[in-house]
């Protein structure tokens, strides 16, 4: 009789505890500080931009330069630096571009003169562009599918908030220690946003390594948008009607359209055409564009109107715009389930709405506007903004493959930067020609001697930023006078500007309805999930 005997099986290794080092929420918290440090530039020159004009004895043009000099530095190369991270690692682009971007950060400090400071922001912009794309395919390719919605919400938080804390934060400074430390308070978040990275993000490995370098298609796509930011600056100075306005507005339409002729032509295409076939793209760039228009241009003029016609601190400015800051800052996460959920076009419609509102309620403002006007004005504008935003940037990214994680984000990027450009543009271009229309009457109103065209039109720029230009030797009845009806002007120019902007939210929110609720995720998705 042979006996036997059965070993019992061994139980089965528990899996190993996950690890937070190497793992998405930690990839997150690393790349937080460097997305918020290049959030907050966008914005925290808002508040600073008084300050730098009359230290550098700027006019409102130049001002304008300061702001759209960074916003065309990241404009030109966010879909080029996107393509950078997909074929080499998207850990390594972005540690390149926080170190770039803080060292620039510190060079703007030492800026003497309004060509230089400009200069260096421009700079400061194209290494800002290789650190949002990048941090973005790092969240698409950490993340698995059901986790997305999720984490583009926090991402949207730590954008949104980061944008709506720049004039808090810029108030404090400048108000403490002047109009430079805004660009010296880089070093140490930088310093934190390398280490964190080294530390927290895990082996980098990239998503569309055999793809070959468009190095045509970056060219005329870096020139179509250099050429057309320019332009939308340039043409409220020089006149829409411009020879030169023309031409170059001319020279980037007819690049743009070579390189869309050239993308659909060349085997490796930096930015496949074929990708707009996916709706939740082609209609997510598009309210990227028009949401940001209404943001960065309402920030721009706002803070004119509230330090130059209401004569508040820059501090005393910053704290007026708190509830769009605490609401952008914390309203993401709760967003990003709530688009988990139940897709993207309620909330993101829904979002456009409340934005419409707040716009039309800044556009009633007044020279004794009350604190609970401009608090809710400000707070239906957070809750509007950080649904379209994070609705519109899950839209985009989740909707393009993961070899194009990269582009799909720096054309998210791209989008908004351009409707920045687009808002400070087109919104001041509606303010000064409102003013020169409307100084004449109000002085003649005031009892003073009606100015000329020439003279209403050589008063625009510091009416525009809610100064007046008070004659030497004038009485202290007559400043005043002067003061008020140059203001007054003023308030004309941003009742029909922020009444357009919420206009172009309700068409937005229009747009907005034709976008397929997008099926939910979950943990049965079969989609891929890239770790790098």
């Amino acid at each position: 009789m042979t006996m036997t005997s059965t070993i019992p099986a061994a139980a089965a290794p528990a899996p190993p505890a996950p690890r937070f080092r190497g793992g998405p929420w930690a990839t997150l918290v690393a790349i937080a500080f460097g997305v918020m440090m290049v959030a907050l530039d966008g914005t925290i020159v808002a508040v600073a931009n008084p300050a730098i004009g009359a230290d550098l004895d700027a006019s409102l043009a130049q001002l304008q330069w300061v702001t759209h000099g960074y916003l065309l530095g990241l404009a030109v190369f966010l879909i080029t630096a996107g393509k950078l991270g997909d074929r080499f690692g998207h850990r390594r682009v972005y540690l390149i571009g926080i170190v770039g971007f803080t060292a620039t950060s510190v060079a703007i400090t030492l800026a003497a003169t309004v060509p230089a400071l400009v200069g260096l922001r421009i700079l400061q912009g194209v290494f800002g562009a290789t650190i949002a794309p990048a941090a973005m395919g790092l969240l698409r390719s950490n993340f698995p599918p059901h986790m997305l919605g999720r984490a583009f919400g926090v991402f949207g938080s730590l954008l949104g908030g980061a944008m709506a804390a720049g004039p808090i934060l810029g108030g404090v400074l400048v108000t403490a220690f002047g109009w430079h430390s805004a660009f010296l308070i880089n070093l140490p978040v930088g310093a934190v946003a390398v280490a964190s990275a080294l530390w927290l993000i895990g082996p980098n490995r990239p998503t569309d390594p055999g793809s070959r370098f468009d190095l045509v298609g970056m060219v005329l796509l870096s020139t179509a948008m250099f050429a057309l930011v320019w332009s939308l600056v340039e043409g409220p100075v020089a006149g829409w009607t411009h020879p030169e306005t023309l031409g170059v507005l001319v020279a980037a339409l007819v690049v743009g359209a070579g390189f869309v002729f050239w993308e659909l032509r060349v085997a490796d295409p930096l930015l496949p055409m074929s990708i707009f076939r996916r709706a939740p793209i082609s209609i997510g760039t598009v309210l990227m564009v028009l949401t940001a228009l209404g943001l960065m241009g309402s920030l721009f003029f706002v803070t004119f109107y509230l330090q130059g016609v209401r004569g508040l601190s820059p501090m005393q400015t910053g704290l007026q715009l708190l509830p769009l800051t605490l609401v952008m800052g914390v309203a993401g996460t709760p967003v990003g389930r709530l688009m988990d959920r139940y897709g993207t076009r309620v909330p993101t419609v829904a979002g456009l709405l409340f934005a419409a509102a707040g716009m039309f309620m800044l556009s009633r403002l007044t020279f004794d506007t009350g604190l609970v006007w401009t608090s809710t004005a400000f707070l239906l504008l957070g809750i509007g903004l950080s649904l379209v935003m994070t609705g519109a940037t899950a839209a985009i990214i989740t909707s393009a493959p993961m070899s194009l994680a990269g582009v799909a984000s720096g054309m998210q990027q791209a989008a908004m930067q351009l409707g920045g450009s687009l808002g400070t543009a087109i919104l001041g271009a509606v303010l000064s020609l409102t003013i020169v229309g409307a100084v004449p009457g109000h002085y003649a109103d005031a009892g003073l001697d009606r100015p000329t065209a020439a003279e209403a039109a050589a008063m625009q720029s510091t009416i525009s930023q809610g100064g007046a230009v008070v004659p030497e030797g004038a009485t202290e009845q007559v400043a005043a006078a002067v003061t008020r009806a140059s203001n007054l002007a003023f308030i004309d120019g941003l009742h029909l500007a922020f009444g357009i902007s919420a206009a172009v939210m309700v068409a937005a929110a229009v747009l907005a309805s034709f976008m397929k609720p997008a099926p939910r995720t979950g943990e049965g998705s079969g989609e891929p999930v890239v770790h790098i």
